[in-house]
């Protein structure tokens, strides 16, 4: 009986969603069902690059139907009472963990809500004999999978004594976000989330085929069509499911490697940027979850002449948005000039595979800025360079990059932080920066 549960369970989820996960692109889940059958997804018999659909009997409808009018369930008329899903990050800085509790009544703030806590020794984040980590509610989110009142809680960690665990990331941000000079100048962030969909069991990007490669790039990015674009489904869906939430995502495409997606989250004010980063990728692990797909944000997820993936982020100040801000934009970038290698070490693990000057990327050696130009550290655009104000694009930030550690350093480095005159002059100089 479980394992029929099982199946039926994987079924409906997969019914749900509708997500175009087919063989080599060509095999998509239709949109409607016909009468009396049921459409389910199950491993194609021979290894391909995904999962191929057949017609079951109807003998599996009823089933089907009442686990997933129990999902679909809204409790709001029968019980005040909410499930609030707490939200952390993992040891690895990357992993996204999270837990179900019963909150009494609907919330409006996050201060409203209980600390709780969990067993870091299975996390990687305390030993065994002392293995208790507190989780400190910060910021909520709708819930897109439940609906209702229900919630997602995004937390950071610390310890019984109250100090933050190393990888509490989160903490240190607001600290910065809260300085005075900081928060007088309103920073704005525009991050750019680039991700990878790959096949389950063969670790190879959604839509290729099994253990070859498909055409050179060129078609893909932006594109249309079963050959083209693989899982628009599952971008879509996140899209939606973000908007529901209330995440501040402001578009989504299809990128320059077959299988890659992107979606912007922003402008986003200070912290909120990485609270709303980090809730949507927890809502995108979910939904890759549902559709039985694999995300990941390594960034460089095949070597070779294939582009990697980044998290570019766009940044500017009160001042950078007034007349006059190139001036201060320039100012900004001299100071990331000389703090190169302190921002590098903090971009992300395995940046040293996508920042090699090719595919859209700068040397990570080397600092470098122009206006309209991919290939450069920091990017201004034409319509900053012809307004005289706006913003800088800081392409140096990997896809897996932690963005509160980002968002930070860069609040920090271009407001709090100021180098030595001669630095400055040496800076300017090698830059061709007149500031």
């Amino acid at each position: 009986v479980s394992k029929y549960v099982e199946t039926t369970m994987a079924q409906a989820v997969v019914q749900a969603m509708q997500c175009q996960v087919g063989v080599r692109g060509r095999t998509a889940v239709p949109a409607r069902q016909p009468a009396g059958r049921v459409w389910g997804v199950r491993r194609a018999a021979r290894a391909t690059s995904g999962f191929k659909v057949l017609a079951l009997g109807p003998e599996t409808t009823g089933v089907i139907q009442r686990m997933q009018q129990l999902l679909d369930m809204d409790t709001t008329p029968f019980t005040d009472k909410i499930i609030a899903e707490y939200i952390w990050v993992g040891g690895s800085g990357i992993d996204l963990r999270s837990k179900s509790r019963t909150i009494s009544k609907p919330v409006e703030d996050p201060s409203e809500l209980p600390k709780w806590n969990y067993d870091g020794s299975s996390t990687g984040q305390a030993p065994g004999e002392d293995s208790e980590v507190i989780l400190y509610p910060q910021a909520t989110f709708k819930d897109p999978f439940r609906g209702g009142n229900n919630i997602l809680v995004i937390c950071d960690t610390y310890t019984p004594q109250g100090e933050p665990i190393p990888t509490n990331k989160r903490h240190m941000a607001a600290q910065i976000f809260s300085d005075p000079k900081v928060t007088s100048q309103v920073p704005w962030f525009g991050i750019e989330q680039e991700y990878t969909l790959m096949q389950r069991d063969v670790n190879w990007p959604l839509g290729w085929p099994v253990g070859g490669y498909p055409g050179p790039q060129g078609p893909y990015y932006c594109a249309v069509g079963s050959d083209k674009s693989f899982g628009r489904d599952i971008s879509d869906a996140h899209y939606k499911a973000c908007l529901y939430a209330g995440i501040e995502i402001s578009g989504t495409n299809g990128e320059v490697m077959p299988g890659q997606w992107e979606y912007q989250v922003g402008p986003s004010v200070g912290i909120d940027a990485g609270d709303h980063i980090w809730a949507s990728r927890y809502i995108l692990e979910r939904i890759t979850e549902q559709a039985g797909v694999v995300l990941t944000l390594d960034p460089k997820p095949i070597q070779g002449d294939w582009n990697g993936a980044g998290c570019h982020t766009n940044y500017s100040t009160l001042s950078m948005r007034e007349d006059g801000g190139f001036d201060v934009i320039k100012k900004a970038i001299l100071n990331l000039s000389l703090r190169h290698d302190l921002h590098i070490a903090a971009y992300g693990e395995g940046n040293e595979r996508r920042l090699t000057g090719l595919h859209e990327t700068a040397s990570i050696s080397d600092f470098s800025w122009g206006v309209a130009n991919r290939g450069c550290s920091i990017r201004v655009g034409r319509d900053t360079e012809a307004k005289g104000k706006r913003y800088l694009e800081d392409r140096r930030p990997a896809s897996n990059m932690d963005p509160y550690t980002v968002t930070a350093l860069l609040a920090e480095t271009t407001i709090l932080w100021e180098p030595t005159l001669e630095a400055e002059a040496l800076a300017a100089k090698k830059l061709a920066l007149k500031v």
